[in-house]
């Protein structure tokens, strides 16, 4: 075997591991962490991080005020029938088609004389001096209607049978990447698992410093659940509005 051979031998070795997230990518000296590849114990090696179990911090969040209409209660009473039974057997593409994407599309987060919308597996990336995040998100809210210009709430959805089973670290890595890229101290998301959706609050604390605080398990099976999820959803678009209205 030729020297030359060799290098392109070791060259396609490298790049079939780098798609099977068993090394990760080096870019000038620093290394690219995936977000469908993170886990938490890779993170908390990259920052500190740390998760406060007191969820008094959600309760203006999830205690609020918004009514839903009839006819939203029979969306959802119909979306359960068809579709509840088959949550857990659908594969990752069909839960956010058949299922999640029905909710996001009802709750219509274009607004477009805000200039805000959903995106779906848009890229995100955030460096600093010693690492990489990079990759897709799920869905995310942002500002810009063509591009995604500065994003505002994140949804990490995810299926256990997968070889990276928790989706948590996941979604902390796209939290912490868009309140560097936006200087804010604070933002919100949620993250998905079958049935169960989990909310999360992320705070930046100083360089490389953050706690999280996750909610109570919200089951989309049950019509209680999921009308609780919907709310949840709208109070974050309402937010979003207030925030673009302050310019921030």
């Amino acid at each position: 075997m030729t020297n030359k051979e060799q290098a392109r031998r070791i060259k396609e070795l490298e790049k079939l591991l780098l798609v099977n997230g068993i090394i990760e990518e080096k870019n000038n000296e620093k290394i690219s962490y995936p977000y469908s590849k993170m886990s938490y114990k890779k993170l908390k090696k990259l920052v500190s991080i740390k998760r406060i179990l007191d969820k008094s911090i959600f309760e203006k969040w999830f205690n609020n005020d918004i009514k839903l209409e009839n006819s939203v209660l029979s969306f959802f009473k119909n979306l359960l029938e068809q579709k509840g039974d088959l949550i857990n057997l659908y594969n990752e593409e069909d839960l956010k088609m058949q299922f999640i994407a029905p909710i996001l599309n009802h709750i219509n987060f274009t607004i477009l004389d805000k200039e805000i919308r959903f995106f779906s597996e848009e890229s995100l990336n955030y460096e600093t001096d010693n690492f990489i995040f990079s990759g897709e998100s799920d869905f995310f809210i942002a500002k810009g209607l063509e591009i995604p210009e500065k994003p505002y709430f994140f949804i990490q959805e995810f299926k256990q049978s997968e070889q990276y089973g928790n989706p948590r670290p996941q979604l902390l890595a796209e939290l912490i990447s868009a309140v560097e890229l936006n200087n804010w101290t604070t933002i919100k998301g949620v993250y998905i698992i079958g049935t169960i959706w989990n909310f999360v609050i992320l705070q930046k604390l100083g360089v490389d410093k953050y706690q999280y605080f996750v909610s109570k398990n919200f089951d989309s099976s049950d019509i209680n659940g999921l009308t609780a999820i919907y709310k949840n959803l709208l109070f974050i678009k309402n937010e979003v509005i207030e925030m673009i209205d302050r310019g921030e």
